[in-house]
């Protein structure tokens, strides 16, 4: 089977990496891939822009491509899935109306509402004054969010009114048009990533990100900082309540809307001090950097289930097996992310720390020749497996430490909740 990734960052480096563990794959094509892929065993990348659809297309023809896994938001959002669809190529990730439960805040808030699925208590704006008029009204702490894609960073959570309003002057300067101002929820964040064929729903481990740019979840937010997996927070009985109150009425709604969602359907959710799930928002496609700890724990051959998923058979499909222990992954960034940052700074160091046990998947990678450096905010995600959380984290700052480039950022406190 040839299978085509579509994305450049620590994701796709890592479902590439995952789909070429099974022996069923025998190509892997990356579009347009990083230094990470490019060094992969029977892996190729295709410099092509995510969102030159067209020239996609055309590759997935070429190259008698037989499953086309979507990894960023963008190309979803723009339709790739229907066209690919057109010429009756697989594809894993929703169309371009199922992606708009990522790509809109509101429209999926209004989803949620209609399906009753517990959600932030919040309106959506058009006009700077009327937001700050609300904001003013609800008092703070609040959150104010752009209502469309902003790569994760599109989230202020304020702890005073006047910062509230800053930030929907900022977001409206940015090009953000519509808003969402919502209530701040008290409690601790979860990631829950499900496949779905559209009719069946199966959730991947419950995973914990770190979306603040500093130690102790201080400063702005991220695209994701480190995580680790499976989440203490979420219990059994709490993810069989989440799957029946939250995933499954989720994936109804959208086929009651004549949606035929298969792909991933990852909830970011709140979990209260009471012990509920309350959805933050929902995202359309696997999590970055969450697949970085989830999938190598995923035992179940990655290219059978999500097969499964494309050809509507997921509820024949084997429950999913998982081996045990747990993961954490750590985010080494280039200095000042996620503000302005330099690129094509040298990276050293990963064969070592790839010989102590650690898996280093790049993100923010190119080579230069054959010499790997930079080329983005969040440069490697570095991964380690134990037996318990204590063994994973010890592990992969081991790992961290081995490498090297200049400027180099990274939290040395990721799974500080769980140690």
């Amino acid at each position: 089977m040839k299978v085509l990734v579509v994305g450049n960052g620590g994701r796709e480096h890592t479902l590439a990496w995952k789909l070429l563990e099974s022996p069923q794959v025998e190509l892997c094509i990356c579009v347009p891939g990083n230094g990470g892929t490019a060094l992969l065993s029977k892996c190729q990348n295709i410099p092509v822009n995510v969102e030159d659809i067209e020239k996609i297309a055309q590759i997935c023809q070429e190259k008698s491509i037989d499953l086309v896994v979507v990894g960023p938001e963008i190309p979803l959002a723009l339709g790739i899935t229907d066209r690919l669809q057109q010429q009756g190529i697989k594809v894993f990730g929703p169309t371009q109306e199922g992606a708009k439960i990522e790509s809109s805040k509101s429209w999926a808030k209004t989803l949620m509402a209609e399906a009753g699925i517990a959600i932030a208590k919040g309106e959506t704006f058009t006009d700077a004054s009327a937001a700050k008029a609300y904001i003013t009204r609800q008092g703070a702490p609040i959150v104010v969010k752009a209502d469309t894609l902003a790569a994760g960073k599109g989230v202020i959570v304020a702890q005073t009114i006047e910062e509230a309003q800053n930030a929907v002057d900022t977001l409206m300067a940015e090009g953000f048009s519509h808003l969402v101002v919502e209530e701040c929820l008290i409690g601790e964040e979860v990631s829950v990533l499900a496949l779905t064929d559209g009719i069946s729903v199966r959730s991947l481990l419950p995973a914990q990100d770190h979306k603040r740019i500093g130690e102790g979840d201080t400063g702005p937010n991220t695209g994701g900082m480190g995580v680790y997996a499976p989440a203490p927070i979420a219990t059994p009985a709490l993810l069989q309540r989440i799957q029946t109150e939250i995933l499954e009425p989720t994936v109804k709604a959208l086929r009651d809307r004549g949606i035929d969602y298969r792909g991933v359907l990852y909830a970011g959710l709140m979990i209260t001090p009471q012990g509920e799930a309350i959805v933050l928002e929902y995202n359309c496609r696997f999590g970055d950097p969450e697949t970085q700890a989830i999938l190598p724990l995923l035992k179940t051959p990655l290219d059978e289930v999500l097969l499964a998923c494309v050809e509507q058979r997921l509820g024949e499909f084997q429950p999913l097996e998982w081996h045990p222990g747990s993961a954490v992954c750590v985010v080494m960034a280039s200095g000042g992310y996620p503000g302005s940052y330099e690129k094509g700074k040298a990276i050293t160091g990963i064969e070592q720390a790839e010989g102590l046990g650690v898996t280093v998947f790049q993100a923010g990678t190119r080579l230069n020749g054959d010499r790997l450096v930079t080329d983005g905010g969040r440069v490697l995600g570095v991964t380690a497996l134990g037996q318990n959380f204590n063994e994973a984290i010890t592990l992969v700052y081991q790992g961290v430490e081995q490498i090297d480039f200049e400027g180099q950022y990274y939290r040395r406190d990721i799974g500080h909740q769980v140690r």
